[in-house]
């Protein structure tokens, strides 16, 4: 049987197996009687990858079959500061888990270079994850938050996604925002107005927001970084959420 090395975002997690990602993220999310059920987000890692931070080696060693032959289903290699220490040339596809266990595979790509949204909204998924509003692009936005030069609190690495905030993006005060599932609006569009009128470019909607959030808001897609380093994985388009992905998405607005 194969080995996988699997990097969870949720809960931050470094994670060798057997079962194939399909396998892994129904084990993940659909749950054990040790773990309730719920979505689940992780990436596959190059299996070749190694660390003097991680004791990979003797988590393979111990990802053997059970005696009654099924694969072993974890191995877990770290369960603090994962993002921080994995290159994002190591990172594979990144696997989406409705709560039911359905999973889509998206591929890493090139982050697009311009993005002309006037305000934006990110999820902040690890090695933090506040909910955060920005007139900085993704891009732009990832640089900010991994300069030292600029920001009192940069950090070594982050992962995020990209969210939708509809008409709210150009007029948060007057826009309508009632097919946004966010809670407490009223903040949301003040943190918007804050941002696009004063000497601020960035400003946190929710210091502890929960990672877990609807598949159906997010814009462009995820950005996972570490250092000078910056992947995207873009969301799938409608016309492949409507073919290729039709199960996983149907299962996704549940």
């Amino acid at each position: 049987m194969s080995i996988h090395l699997y990097a969870s975002l949720v809960p931050e997690a470094l994670i060798v197996s057997m079962l194939s990602p399909e396998e892994f993220g129904a084990y993940y999310a659909v749950g054990t009687m040790k773990k309730a059920h719920g979505q689940a987000m992780f990436v596959e890692v190059d299996p070749a990858f190694r660390s003097d931070r991680f004791r990979i080696d003797d988590a393979v060693r111990r990802c053997v079959p059970h005696a009654n032959g099924e694969p072993k289903r974890s191995v877990y290699v770290s369960i603090y500061r994962v993002a921080e220490h994995l290159p994002i040339a190591a990172l594979g596809p990144l696997y989406l888990t409705t709560h039911d266990g359905r999973v889509a595979e998206l591929q890493k790509r090139t982050p697009p270079a311009e993005d002309n949204a006037s305000l934006h909204l990110y999820q902040e998924i690890c090695p933090v994850n506040p909910l955060v509003a920005s007139t900085r692009g993704p891009v732009p936005f990832f640089r900010f938050m991994m300069d030292s030069s600029t920001t009192l609190f940069a950090l070594p690495a982050l992962y995020f996604a990209d969210l939708k905030l509809g008409e709210l993006a150009a007029d948060p005060e007057r826009g309508d925002g009632n097919e946004l599932p966010y809670s407490n609006m009223d903040h949301l569009r003040q943190c918007l107005v804050d941002i696009r009128t004063k000497p601020i470019s960035t400003k946190m909607v929710d210091r502890n927001h929960p990672v877990v959030f609807p598949y159906r808001t997010v814009r462009t897609g995820f950005y996972f970084g570490r250092g000078q380093d910056l992947a995207f994985y873009p969301m799938p388009s409608r016309e492949d959420l409507l073919g290729k992905y039709y199960n996983w998405w149907r299962s996704a607005q549940m």
